[in-house]
């Protein structure tokens, strides 16, 4: 197995109703040893009440269900654990369609997906929705495991059916398509354990990695770090009062890479000036370095004096994003109270925050057909696709193209709330 740095991992776990997802959270928990002793003591306590036979590990997860059956609003319940090789963190969101705003807030940082389906089942509206939504939010690892092998024998034709079904859905769903994808199928039982983190010997037929080893050697450096260099200004760095006289003129610039990276020496630009210098020098904390790449938080000192402030942007200076107050945008409505065109919002993209009006609602999205639906009132759950008109330019790349400066958060300027998140498309 290919060795991996002492990386992190954030993925999402996806299933309907019954489908094993807890279980499966709960067996991957307890086999890679995560799972302390007085939390296991516990649950097989709690199984044998119940007069279970074996330990139900799905009851780790007992606490986000039991807040779904009570009806409280809910975000994502995240789960952690490591092995010798990474560290992991499991966003685990509700299933339902009234959650869609839950999954959309997991999937924006997630670098990979389990879709968890029912061998007994196969394809549902729901696998459908989910693949969806992860593929609108930029996600490119899938990893698509059929649960319950054990209750269909460990049918070999039966899993290359729903192999195959997924696989004409996955390509008919037009979102992102022309980005590369990396889809792995895996038949497991969570229950028995069976291909979760152990290799048993019901499947013989099947010669791929186990979830475990997938998930080992899924990609974790963040691609962001491929990308060009966007360093969004969070506050500049002036310490006029320090006794020390040699930071009487120390003028710095802080804030998180958010992708690329860069050196000293790098030419840059400052937007929207388009003030162009060189990169004197790099800290971090207090200790200079010779290069820093994303999302590694930064101070930057530039070889002249220019006006910046919080909001601006230092970039490339041969790969520039636009600078715009018009947009097309992919949003998720997060509020209970509906979209109202005729309010001024404000919009929170990198560090910059400007103000915005809907100008136009393009269409929503059926999330369990994904057909688009002619609509002027957007609601709680709701995927829309509208125009955005800024009182101040943004810098921004599209979403496909850089998840970062590619993404924004709406909110509402008297309750200064979040009411949308949102994805741009096109840049006006």
């Amino acid at each position: 197995m290919r060795k991996q740095s002492d990386s992190l991992l954030r993925f999402i776990t996806c299933g309907s109703v019954d489908d094993g997802k807890s279980t499966l959270i709960g067996r991957l928990l307890y086999d890679s040893k995560t799972i302390l002793s007085d939390t296991y003591n516990q649950i097989e306590k709690t199984s044998q009440k119940r007069g279970l036979n074996a330990v139900d590990l799905s009851l780790l997860t007992d606490g986000l269900q039991a807040e779904r059956e009570q009806g409280i609003t809910i975000d994502v319940a995240y789960r952690y654990f490591s092995t010798p090789t990474r560290k992991y963190i499991i966003a685990d969101t509700p299933g339902h369609e009234q959650y869609t705003r839950n999954m959309v807030t997991a999937a924006s940082t997630a670098q990979a997906a389990i879709i968890l389906i029912d061998a007994r089942k196969g394809i549902l509206t729901q696998t459908k929705r989910h693949t969806y939504l992860c593929k609108l939010l930029g996600i490119k690892q899938f990893i698509v495991a059929i649960n319950k092998m054990d209750l269909i024998e460990y049918d070999e034709n039966k899993f290359n059916l729903i192999k195959d079904e997924y696989l004409k859905m996955f390509e008919s769903i037009q979102v992102n398509k022309d980005s590369p994808f990396n889809t792995k199928f895996i038949p497991l039982s969570a229950l028995n354990g069976d291909m979760v983190v152990e290799r048993l010997n019901n499947m013989s037929w099947y010669e791929g990695e186990s979830l475990l080893e997938v998930l080992e050697l899924a990609e974790t450096q963040s691609l962001n770090s491929t990308l060009d260099f966007r360093f969004p200004i969070q506050y500049v760095c002036r310490p006029r009062d320090s006794e020390n006289k040699d930071l009487h003129d120390f003028r710095s610039f802080m804030g998180r890479i958010e992708s690329g990276k860069i050196k000293k020496g790098d030419k840059i630009k400052c937007l929207p000036s388009d003030h162009q210098t060189i990169i004197k020098d790099i800290l971090i904390g207090n200790e200079s370095v010779n290069e820093a790449i994303a999302p590694q938080s930064v101070s930057i000192l530039l070889n002249d004096e220019i006006d910046i402030s919080r909001g601006d942007m230092l970039v490339d200076a041969e790969n520039l994003p636009k600078i715009t107050k018009d947009i097309n945008a992919t949003i998720c409505w997060l509020s209970e109270d509906k979209l109202n065109p005729s309010r001024v919002y404000k919009i929170m993209h990198t560090s910059k925050v400007a103000k915005a009006k809907i100008a136009t609602i393009f269409d929503k999205i059926d999330v369990n057909t994904l057909s688009s639906i002619a609509s002027n009132e957007i609601i709680t759950n709701d995927i829309a696709r509208i125009n955005i008109k800024l009182a101040q330019s943004i810098m921004a790349d599209c979403y496909f193209e850089n998840r970062k400066t590619g993404s924004f958060i709406m909110i509402d300027d008297s309750t200064n709330h979040t009411v949308a998140a949102g994805m741009i498309n096109e840049i006006l």
